[in-house]
């Protein structure tokens, strides 16, 4: 999964593609490299992030989404939102994968745009909001990290279907990043094999995030690649499903090589 932010404010690549003909041509380039869903995000959720309008999350896709279906019709396209009102408009231009980092939690109408839509969904975890989940992350405690969260998923997926969502139209994301410290963002990272287990398609998006700048103590989000790899073959080799990346032409080999490693013969 190519991560494609239209926004001026994104932690990693913000500003870079508000232009819609560059986004296009970059959503065209990781198509290239091997990405087989583009994420579009017009809000981001970068710790500190203040919400976006929905009028204001519409324009910033408005003339990206339809060039990008009309050029690659063999890739999936998710919009990266929790607003219901941006989710119904993005399928209407050709999104279907709704990507709510609330879990269908921040906007009551999402559930039924998901049901009536027919998009797939990813469910994933975070405490607290994007304007505070990491102003201090270790008032954020967790009796057992993966355990909660796991709980959470499965509820969650349980809501969705209970309101009508196909169970196999949903995914799950632990939420790297997502209101945990370094310490429980490497506690996930190691158990990812749990989530797996869930039975549902498993979302995971560490690229460029600042446990690994914590970890490797790399202050610029564009200087952990290295890192970003790294999690990315941790995941594949724990059998999760979808890698949610910047930089694709690198993660899509690191991916294959691991893929190839977990799958030979004993």
């Amino acid at each position: 999964m190519g991560v494609l932010n239209v926004t001026p404010d994104s932690f990693s690549d913000g500003g870079s593609f508000v232009d819609a003909a560059v986004a296009v041509r970059r959503a065209g380039e990781m198509v290239a490299e091997g990405a087989a869903i583009i994420d579009v995000g017009p809000e981001s959720t970068r710790p500190g992030a203040q919400a976006v309008p929905a009028d204001e999350q519409i324009r910033r896709i408005r003339d990206v989404l339809p060039d990008i279906r009309a050029a690659h019709s063999d890739v999936s396209i998710s919009i990266d939102t929790r607003s219901a009102d941006v989710a119904r408009e993005a399928t209407r231009l050709g999104a279907d994968i709704i990507n709510d980092v609330s879990a269908l939690r921040d906007d009551p109408g999402m559930v039924h745009v998901v049901h009536e839509t027919g998009a797939a969904v990813i469910l994933m975890h975070m405490r607290g909001a994007p304007t505070t989940m990491q102003r201090d992350p270790r008032n954020l405690m967790y009796d057992d990290v993966v355990g909660e969260i796991m709980a959470f998923l499965e509820e969650r997926a349980a809501f969705a279907e209970s309101r009508g969502v196909a169970r196999d139209r949903i995914a799950i994301d632990p939420g790297i990043g997502f209101g945990k410290t370094v310490e429980q963002n490497l506690t996930l990272m190691r158990r990812l094999d749990a989530f797996v287990e869930l039975g549902l398609p498993v979302v995971v998006g560490a690229s460029r995030k600042s446990f690994i700048g914590a970890v490797l103590k790399q202050d610029d989000p564009s200087r952990r690649l290295m890192g970003s790899l790294a999690c990315a073959v941790a995941a594949t080799l724990a059998g999760i499903h979808v890698i949610r990346a910047h930089d694709v032409a690198a993660t899509v080999e690191a991916v294959r090589m691991a893929h190839a490693i977990r799958n030979a013969t004993p």
